[in-house]
């Protein structure tokens, strides 16, 4: 009788209990044993080595047990592994085609003990993946359980973990003030009250010689010791926490541990600091005559769909050219770098097209006609006339006429896939001469579609009804995950595909999942005609259905 020589795998996601003498993982074995035993007329043979994971997630293949598992299987040393669920070796959609098409070129299956069916058929595939389907969605319904606890242990004022704020040391579920380290917030704010600049509080605060607090990460690094930035000053600023709150996203409930600064202070502060980002900003550089370059004009005027300000901003190239941009201010305080719904938009372009969306506006004969409630066929005439110096020309070739295109503006709302401008009537009634009583506020208000598209670095606005454009960068990225998952189906590790195509083995990993996109999004890709908000940026960042009805529901949004 041929001997079936078998493996046990075991995993568990957490390192609870593992230092128990009996755990989870031993328990599993001796169940996979059992099932061993009950088996031995077959010629089942258990072999000795064990492949245990403690505290690993199931959705990766990174690890130790199971990579160890899978280079004896690939040496021909096991015929038949053992799990006691099938969500212990994976549950991960993608892993497990990988891994099936693997065990197969190796002659290799696999047993769960707790749950029946035979891979060597078409419908124990199907069960598998059904299971497998299962074990991901309950993933990821756990992970949103966790979300949905912490959003509600926030709203009750709880301390939920991160980075213990300056001035404070962490005390269970609260915080407790950490002397002397909450003197130097103190000062900070005490600075602020007295000066109302944080590049003042900044030179006070280095006069001093006040410094970041010195910790040593988990991995042995040692960070701090340096001079307070705007960015660590302007934050300290304007964390709730100081106040005794807690914010959760963009929202802010009252905390349970006792306030460093004095919460009608510390609204007052940001009262202050609003104004001043509201204030009209300009860059200072200067050529070499001393002219001033220009404003940036829609300063304190534009916000984005969770209502935080667009705030100017800019950064250098190589050469020392100056690129300017508008950023939600969640971004630039740095409380939220990788917030994948804030902005960051190229400053001249948006300020042209916009003025270029003004124009056209104030140019359509029923806009004309309707800006006066109660305007004569004469007086809308003259209108026109007043009216026509925006008609000349495009923003880029035609700089007063976008100077006074912006100026109208009174607020600007950018959501994905819309924009929406409200001119000033009061503004619009000098630029006409007329009595700002008499301007019909239906026409200061409209909407347009906004689009942002990015090739690599490059970032392209379109306003107004645009032609399809093919999104070259997305429709390759396709193709190269089809590319990826041929050669998993064909045996070949992460690893060595990445070896290969001369990419990471993280980058193998994302884009293989555009492999399982539903055909006929694909063919949208490549026609240009997919929803605006589908990038590659976004589909690397942003986890979809596997289910093909489910993804159409789920990019019908974007």
């Amino acid at each position: 009788m041929k001997k079936i020589r078998c493996a046990i795998y075991t995993r568990k996601s957490s390192e609870d209990g593992l230092e128990q003498e009996f755990n989870s993982l031993d328990a599993q074995y001796e169940a996979c044993a059992a099932y061993i035993a009950s088996q031995k007329v077959e010629g089942w043979v258990l072999l000795p080595d064990r492949y245990d994971d403690g505290g690993l997630s199931g959705g990766s293949m990174e690890r130790p047990g199971l990579q160890r598992l899978l280079a004896d299987i690939d040496r021909g040393t096991v015929d038949q592994i053992l799990v006691y669920k099938i969500d212990r070796l994976t549950r991960s959609l993608a892993d497990f085609a990988k891994m099936v098409e693997r065990l197969d070129a190796a002659g290799t299956s696999f047993v769960s003990v707790t749950q029946s069916f035979n891979t060597a058929t078409s419908m124990g595939r199907l069960t598998l993946n059904m299971l497998l389907s299962f074990a991901q969605f309950e993933r990821e319904v756990t992970a949103e359980r966790i979300r949905d606890k912490i959003a509600a242990s926030k709203r009750k004022g709880l301390w939920m973990g991160a980075t213990v704020p300056l001035g404070y040391a962490a005390d269970g579920r609260s915080l407790k003030i950490a002397e002397p380290d909450a003197e130097v917030i103190r000062r900070i704010y005490d600075l602020y009250l007295k000066h109302r600049n944080t590049r003042v509080v900044k030179e006070a605060v280095d006069a001093f010689g006040l410094k970041t607090p010195v910790r040593t990460l988990i991995s042995g690094r040692v960070k701090g010791g340096a001079q307070f930035s705007y960015g660590h000053i302007h934050y300290i600023l304007t964390n709730p926490v100081y106040a005794g709150r807690i914010r959760h996203h963009a929202k802010v409930y009252p905390g349970q541990h006792p306030p460093l600064i004095d919460p009608q202070v510390w609204d007052s502060i940001q009262e202050q600091l609003r104004s001043d980002a509201a204030k009209d900003r300009t860059f200072t550089r200067r050529n070499r005559k001393g002219a001033r370059a220009s404003a940036s004009p829609l300063a304190g005027k534009i916000f984005d769909q969770t209502g935080d300000i667009l705030t100017p901003s800019h950064s250098k190239t190589a050469k020392g050219r100056k690129l300017r941009y508008y950023v939600s201010h969640r971004l630039v305080r740095g409380t939220a770098p990788r917030d994948p719904s804030g902005w960051r938009l190229p400053a001249p372009e948006l300020e042209d097209k916009v003025a270029d969306l003004i124009r056209r506006h104030l140019n359509q004969p029923e806009v004309r006609a309707g800006i006066l409630v109660d305007a004569a066929a004469d007086e809308t005439a003259t209108i026109g006339t007043r009216l026509s110096r925006l008609a000349v020309g495009d923003a880029a070739a035609n700089k007063d006429m976008r100077r006074l295109c912006l100026n109208l503006i009174e607020r600007i709302d950018i959501m994905p896939g819309e924009i929406c401008v409200a001119l000033s009537g009061e503004h619009l009634a000098f630029v006409i001469d007329v009595d700002h009583a008499r301007i019909d506020e239906d026409v200061l208000t409209f909407r347009s579609p906004f689009q942002q598209r990015k090739r690599g670095v490059e970032t392209r606005l379109i306003i107004g009804d645009a032609p399809a454009e093919i999104d070259a960068t997305l429709l390759c990225n396709v193709a190269r995950a089809h590319r990826y998952f041929d050669l998993v189906r064909s045996g070949k590790t992460f690893a060595e595909i990445s070896e290969t195509e001369g990419v990471s083995k993280r980058r193998v990993q994302q884009l293989i999942e555009l492999a399982f996109l539903a055909p006929d999004i694909i063919r949208a890709i490549r026609e240009g005609r997919q929803p605006v908000g589908m990038t590659s940026d976004w589909l690397k960042r942003h986890a979809f259905p596997p289910i093909w009805t489910e993804q159409r529901d789920a990019f019908a949004t974007l």
